[in-house]
């Protein structure tokens, strides 16, 4: 008998001792029955439950696994369908990224167009000092324009790079316009300087009456940044250019009158009625009764009437804070509200007020406080060639937009 046998035989023995023939006597209304349960009989009873037993003990764990198993593919599926829905989130945020871009770069083009027109017009723009080669690249069409798309970065989708190489030619176009900014604003502070006034003094006065709400440029360009240094730096030049320029044809050099001498110089003499030291504010120009008196700068006529002293006034706002005052004079030519030109008459010569005779008493004012005139009365041809300049353009400006040109 093999090892195996002799290995089970306890086993057998076991088993069959669980299972025992029995005899059960049933009694029922005075019968007895008898009822044998054989050993036989119950092992196959034993298996047969524990074959159901088995069974139900498999589906159970069958479902159970399934259970187990749909779970983790309702997870999968879930985190599938999450995975979907954030990238297409990602895609619409893109898209409304690129095309926020794409709005931005319009509004920056229309920008630049917009100052090319209103303070060039027709005048060709010298390339950027530092990039004479990025200038030209501007002028070409954008698929030969080798200095933009290298660099673009390559990794950036096909739209992206398009938008970027159009945002490059922007700010090289920006750089040029700056330059042609910083070159007419460096000439006209050269010539302000020469009149004896401080271009960063008139600049930071003008600055100083700026306000309003604040409300934050949408989209990327919303930092200097994003703007390009050049674009960021456009707008603060072009004020400082404006101001210098609508400084120089505010300042008053036209003759007040066709006279050729002075009476009477700006500053400290004798007071011609009691000898005392007295402080002149002005230039006398001595002339016959009703010598036409004339505009020395364009601008908007402020006061008409009598000042103690001064007889009879006309003052005259040139803007930038410079206004010039005529007094003394006999008669009226103009009224209070209108624009005059330069050289236009505003009035006559007379002696009225505080005076010794027929004379032109003139002075100019800056924010109020008093200045020689004759810096701007003796201003030299290259200040005067300046001046004609920023005249024709200030003047190109009023026209294309009134009420910005110099009153």
């Amino acid at each position: 008998m093999s090892s195996q046998s002799t290995g089970l035989r306890p086993w057998r023995q076991r088993w069959n001792a669980l299972f025992q023939d029995h005899e059960i006597f049933i009694r029922t209304h005075g019968h007895v029955r008898f009822v044998r349960v054989s050993a036989v009989w119950q092992k196959r009873v034993a298996l047969i439950a524990a074959t159901v037993l088995f069974a139900w003990a498999a589906v159970t764990v069958a479902i159970f696994v399934n259970q187990l198993l749909s779970a983790d593919e309702r997870a999968e599926v879930a985190r599938k369908q999450a995975a979907a829905t954030a990238a297409e989130a990602r895609i619409a945020q893109y898209r409304d990224r690129v095309g926020e871009i794409a709005a931005d770069l319009d509004e920056r083009q229309a920008q630049l167009e917009e100052w090319q027109k209103t303070y060039f017009g027709a005048e060709a723009l010298p390339a950027a000092a530092d990039d004479d080669k990025a200038g030209a690249a501007a002028d070409k069409p954008p698929e030969t324009n080798t200095l933009k798309t290298s660099a673009v970065d390559p990794r950036l989708p096909p739209e992206a790079q398009a938008l970027a190489r159009i945002e490059a030619r922007q700010e090289v176009f920006s750089a040029r316009l700056l330059a042609a900014v910083g070159a007419r604003a460096a000439k006209a502070e050269g010539a302000v300087a020469k009149l004896g006034l401080d271009p960063a003094s008139l600049v930071r006065n003008a600055a100083a009456g700026r306000g309003g709400p604040f409300i934050p440029f949408r989209g990327r360009i919303g930092a200097a940044g994003a703007l390009g240094k050049s674009f960021a730096a456009l707008e603060g030049a072009l004020f400082r250019m404006e101001v210098l320029e609508r400084t120089l044809v505010a300042i008053p050099s036209g003759q007040p009158a066709h006279v050729l001498m002075l009476s009477s110089s700006y500053g400290y003499r004798s007071d011609p009625f009691t000898g005392a030291s007295a402080m002149h504010s002005g230039l006398d120009f001595p002339g016959p009764l009703g010598t036409p008196i004339l505009a020395a700068a364009p601008g908007k006529v402020v006061y008409v009437g009598q000042r103690a002293g001064y007889g009879n006034v006309i003052e005259v706002d040139h803007g930038q804070g410079i206004m010039t005052r005529y007094a003394h004079l006999s008669g009226f030519a103009t009224r209070a509200g209108a624009q005059v030109a330069a050289g236009q008459q505003i009035a006559k010569m007379g002696s009225t007020g505080r005076s010794t005779g027929s004379h032109l008493h003139f002075e100019v004012r800056l924010n109020g406080v008093a200045v020689n005139p004759r810096r701007f009365l003796e201003a030299k041809a290259d200040v005067l060639e300046v001046k004609d300049d920023a005249r024709q353009r200030v003047g190109a400006l009023a026209s294309a937009a009134p009420g910005r040109g110099a009153r």
